[in-house]
């Protein structure tokens, strides 16, 4: 009988980057493949990223966490009437739905410093995972800083631009948009910050500053907060946000 060579998994040069970093490097390999036990991690990396794009909103859960920051909620709707539409027609995610606008409208409250919208985008899993933590230390720190806070607002099947719609009726001086970010093989739960200084109908995202990937493996929320309030200050100093408005934040002088 013919011996038969055994192939095991071949060391990768790269592996102490691995510690650095979540992406995919340093797999090794067998023979000419990956490892099965890496082409089983990718398919279930694969899998938690659909899901994620098909998760809900845990409404009564955020409207439970959001309960200590004293602050009314209001739930809101985009033109986007199911998961389905929204991700054919990304500009339907951008426009508040007529009762939405109506809601509004009847807020009947005088225009404040600072709205903070939170909308599912593309992962409801990070809104529902880190939302409580990042607005109830947000809201404890602007209310610290001296900024009026308009109610919160809970958008389902909203885009980042939604903010404009918002701002168009609530006229906030400045808008923050917590939304779930595109997941990725290597992060589902990421969930991202965008500000905009006067917010208003017809804007471009340059006029957006943006924290990306909050999460507990990226971004901790407390380090995001903290970020935030520092873009919040540099916003109201200058009177912008976006491309002008850069973050400096723990560079040396």
């Amino acid at each position: 009988m013919n011996d038969v060579k055994k192939i095991g998994v071949e060391p990768d040069e790269w592996e102490p980057l691995k510690a650095y970093t979540n992406a995919r490097i340093a797999l090794g390999k067998t023979g000419i493949s990956i490892p099965l036990k890496e082409s089983l991690q990718f398919k279930m990396a694969h899998a938690h990223a659909k899901d994620a794009v098909y998760s809900h909103l845990d409404v009564a859960g955020l409207q439970a966490d959001l309960e200590s920051t004293g602050l009314p909620v209001h739930r809101l709707h985009s033109q986007a009437e199911n998961r389905d539409i929204y991700l054919q027609r990304p500009d339907l995610g951008r426009l508040l739905a007529n009762d939405s606008v109506d809601k509004l409208r009847r807020l009947n409250s005088s225009p404040a410093d600072i709205s903070i919208i939170i909308a599912d985008g593309l992962s409801a899993t990070a809104i529902n995972n880190y939302t409580g933590p990042v607005v109830n230390r947000l809201v404890e720190k602007i209310q610290q800083a001296g900024y009026s806070l308009a109610p919160l607002l809970l958008v389902e099947q909203g885009r980042v631009a939604i903010t404009d719609a918002v701002g168009g009726i609530l006229r906030p001086r400045l808008a923050i948009i917590l939304i779930g970010e595109r997941p990725g093989l290597s992060a589902f739960d990421s969930m991202g910050a965008y500000i905009t200084y006067e917010p208003q109908p017809g804007l471009t995202d340059e006029r957006r500053n943006c924290v990306s990937n909050i999460r507990d493996r990226g971004l901790p929320p407390v380090l995001a907060v903290d970020k935030l309030m520092y873009l919040i200050n540099s916003a109201f100093r200058l009177q912008l946000t976006g491309v002008a408005l850069k973050d400096n934040n723990g560079l040396l002088e």
